[in-house]
């Protein structure tokens, strides 16, 4: 295990799910390299030492802690040793994230529900463990990786663009309502990058990020507390513009079209 204790109390304190891979692993080093002290947490503990190691070679402070989000006394008690070891927590990032084609003609309740306990349940554990320190510190910052997926329905992609819609609805709630406490709130809304999530898709994806990319996009985002980060800019755009569109035009561009994974 990284030394969780090594270049005293600078910096603030970032708890971090879903660090053992993809975003999670390429952003933690960005933020850990100002200085800021970073429990990593996801449920690969191997993963996880190993990225903290590399943390605190390269001068950073970190603390890896094997969570699984959609075990709330378990994010409780990751928070618990989070606040004990670091101190109180200053950026919540929830990055975990799971996705899987959930075609409709094979719809399946327990696939949408298997999503949403690590999409949604996992961001809201995370903030009733985390939120009622900010409030009573009147400090804080709430960052939540959702997706440009959530801003319409997607054939085949139902369970996973409807989380994703979620997240993006419940924290804008939260950051209308947090304000008035100084909290920051930012809702990061990616398209495509390579990870291993995407690696398994067998359709086209436009635009797709190089994930050394999307990181730095995510840092830069969090560090001036933006209160929505959306990238790339080519496929946000079209995105966005599809909100617009009718349904019936939506539908049409859209008939017979679904998600394939593998």
């Amino acid at each position: 295990m990284a030394n969780s204790q090594s270049g005293a109390q600078s910096g603030r304190v970032v708890f971090l799910t879903g660090a053992s891979s993809g975003l999670g692993e390429a952003l933690a080093p960005l933020l850990a390299r100002d200085g800021d002290r970073i429990c990593v947490t996801a449920r690969r503990a191997e993963a996880l030492d190993a990225l903290a190691a590399r943390i605190t070679e390269a001068g950073g402070v970190a603390l890896p802690l094997a969570l699984d989000v959609t075990d709330q006394a378990a994010v409780n008690a990751a928070v618990e040793r989070c606040v004990r070891e670091l101190g109180p927590i200053d950026t919540l990032v929830c990055n975990a994230g799971i996705g899987d084609a959930t075609p409709a003609a094979r719809f399946k309740a327990s696939a949408l529900e298997s999503i949403y306990r690590t999409n949604v349940f996992g961001v809201a554990y995370c903030l009733e463990a985390v939120l009622p320190s900010m409030v009573e510190r009147r400090s804080g910052h709430i960052v939540g990786v959702s997706s440009l997926a959530g801003y319409r329905g997607l054939p085949g992609n139902g369970a996973y663009a409807s989380s994703k819609a979620a997240v993006t609805n419940l924290l804008e709630s939260v950051r209308v309502e947090v304000q008035q406490y100084d909290i920051d709130v930012t809702t990061i809304c990616p398209g495509f990058v390579k990870t291993p999530m995407t690696a398994r898709n067998q359709f086209p994806m436009p635009f797709l990020m190089e994930l050394e990319d999307a990181a730095e996009a995510m840092y830069e985002g969090i560090r001036a507390r933006d209160t929505h980060v959306s990238f790339p800019w080519q496929l946000a755009s079209i995105v966005k513009a599809a909100r617009a569109l009718p349904d019936a035009i939506y539908d049409r561009a859209l008939k017979g079209k679904t998600a394939k994974k593998g």
